[in-house]
């Protein structure tokens, strides 16, 4: 299907803005969340299962979310409660879900690459124009969550408790506050959001395909760091690579005589350039992957 160039970057967006998000509200409460990629792939790939075995694409968004849900349950139980390195442990669970995904895809569907096809969720427009994808549910869905994790992390009794243990979680625990409850949060909630970025994906693609999440957890993390863990400049950023990488596929299309190994690697250079230009500027919240107590 053809799509001009702010379409097509928009729809690459969406992952990374959701993603990011899930990075912004789990440092900020001071757990680094490397996972995202994975949380990212199994949300996908729980969104194919329960849409396949059900027929209904709103069981399969609920199935991706909880997928991701678990994915960050366990990293939050390893970095808090047993006090693991989180970047370790992200790294762990980024293989888990790599391996996990790729045994039951074979096992499933018999295949190892790619599920059957499945129906996504439709927009209000049914063309290819950017009134119909900005009418997609998950689309204007990934605004308001700008939007909601901005007024969650500036205007919240909540938020300010999670910036709190991110920031000073000895001083946050002296004023009465349960820093590994608070922290066990941010993750959960990030969770969610890479959850729901996989299911993106899935509905995207109609299909679950081996490794789908294809780095975009680590890009996002890049645009987090960009962003100075701030969600709405986070998000922005998340646009940004993703116009990027839709000028890579348009190049890679157009042919040119640029060598298409060289057009493939625009969006990492852009994500290379982009962080070396936020580090020494760009502080994270003081406590972020330290244990805590």
């Amino acid at each position: 299907m053809d799509m001009d160039l702010p379409v097509q970057a928009l729809r690459i967006s969406v992952p990374y803005v959701l993603a990011a998000l899930g990075g912004v509200v789990s440092e900020r409460s001071g757990v680094i969340n490397i996972g995202l990629e994975g949380m990212m792939l199994v949300g996908a790939f729980g969104t194919v299962v329960g849409t396949l075995a059900t027929g209904s694409p709103l069981m399969g968004l609920v199935l991706g979310l909880t997928a991701g849900l678990v994915l960050a349950v366990l990293h939050a139980v390893v970095t808090g409660f047993f006090r693991a390195d989180h970047i370790v442990s992200g790294l762990a669970v980024n293989l888990f879900a790599a391996g996990a995904t790729r045994v039951l895809l074979k096992r499933l569907y018999h295949s190892s690459s790619n599920s059957p096809r499945i129906e996504g969720v439709t927009s209000l427009a049914t063309d290819s124009s950017l009134l119909a994808l900005l009418t997609h549910p998950l689309v204007w869905t990934t605004v308001a969550l700008v939007a909601a994790v901005w007024w969650l992390l500036n205007r919240t009794v909540l938020g300010l408790r999670l910036s709190a243990a991110g920031e000073h979680p000895e001083a946050a625990a002296a004023a009465g506050l349960r820093v590994l409850r608070l922290r066990t949060t941010g993750v959960l909630l990030s969770g969610l959001l890479a959850g729901l970025a996989g299911v993106w994906l899935a509905f995207d693609q109609h299909q679950f395909t081996d490794g789908m999440s294809g780095g975009r957890g680590y890009i996002a993390l890049a645009a987090m760091i960009f962003g100075k863990w701030r969600p709405v400049p986070a998000a922005a950023a998340c646009v940004l690579f993703g116009g990027a990488e839709a000028v890579q596929m348009a190049l890679q299309g157009g042919g040119g005589g640029i060598p298409v190994q060289l057009v493939q690697t625009l969006p990492y250079v852009l994500t290379l350039v982009a962080l070396a230009g936020a580090i020494g500027r760009a502080r994270p919240p003081a406590a972020v992957g330290k244990p805590y107590p």
